[in-house]
């Protein structure tokens, strides 16, 4: 099992590099850096986890900036965007940052991509929301042309660009792993369409746990064409429970994640010191 942690970066937590190098020295596999470009005021959309919205959403830092931090200050801890919000993104530009920060971290980095939920955020960048999967995908689709041809081309309804140059392109190939965040089943259903994996969403209306969800992931998949085997699913937002990951271990879930508060490090350290005994008491 590989475990991972995610924290919303502000100009009040523990910095990236800080977070990132502890996180390595006890076993974790990868830091996940959430995003959000801003929070209007109004709000069309409830929070997706219920309740009020906290205030790490407003003040989050950019994550292709606090990734590159945390990368340039570790040797073999991934990176990933947990989630980068394609349907608020250029994907041309969008694509350039990947590859770039494949590069810079030799190969470490995971796209974790979510096609968001807040109505009035995706509106103010143009998206309308009603038709934001579609937009998604088309981008996901874009990008990986313009990472794996040398004269990428795309024509959809959205997304629409003749033959152009732009590099670098990633280290890994084809490109980096992209996992695809939300609740079942549409996210589930996205990430088989055009997704490497599955990051499963713990909600107000999806609880925790997911083991039931992992067999019925697993099944679309075949369904649909894909080698279950081969679709990462890495869930987030566990609390340090050895019997559950243990449960989520024998379905076959390759990663679980908890999720740290925007704090210093002297409050998240004994956090992580917490889980690298889980760490230990499931991987032996």
């Amino acid at each position: 099992m590989k475990f991972g942690a995610s924290m919303f970066f502000t100009d009040y937590s523990m910095a990236p590099a800080e977070l990132a190098v502890a996180l390595e020295q006890r076993g974790f596999d990868i830091v996940w850096a959430p995003e959000h470009s801003h929070i209007p005021v109004s709000r069309k959309t409830p929070f997706i986890m219920g309740g009020d919205l906290p205030k790490r959403y407003y003040d989050v830092m950019d994550p292709f900036v606090t990734l590159t931090a945390a990368a340039m200050a570790t040797k073999t801890l991934k990176i990933g965007t947990g989630v980068c919000l394609i349907a608020q993104r250029d994907p041309i530009q969008t694509a350039k940052s990947v590859a770039s920060i494949d590069q810079i971290s030799g190969g470490r980095f995971v796209f974790g991509v979510g096609n968001g939920w807040n109505q009035d955020e995706m509106e103010n960048h143009g998206t309308v929301f009603a038709s934001r999967h579609k937009l998604a995908r088309e981008r996901i689709e874009a990008m990986k042309a313009i990472w794996t041809q040398s004269e990428a081309e795309y024509h959809g309804e959205f997304v629409n660009f003749d033959p152009m140059m732009t590099w670098p392109k990633p280290v890994q190939k084809p490109y980096p792993p992209i996992l695809v965040g939300g609740a079942f089943p549409y996210s589930a259903r996205r990430a088989v369409r055009y997704g490497d994996g599955w990051m499963p969403q713990v909600t107000e209306y999806a609880k925790a746990p997911l083991i039931e969800l992992i067999p019925r992931f697993r099944q679309m998949a075949a369904e649909n064409g894909r080698d279950p085997a081969s679709l990462e699913i890495s869930i987030g937002g566990q609390k340090p429970d050895v019997d559950l990951i243990r449960q989520y271990q024998d379905v076959g879930v390759n990663r679980v994640s908890c999720s740290l508060e925007s704090d210093k490090a002297s409050a998240i350290l004994p956090i992580l010191d917490q889980w690298a005994e889980i760490i230990r008491k499931v991987n032996g």
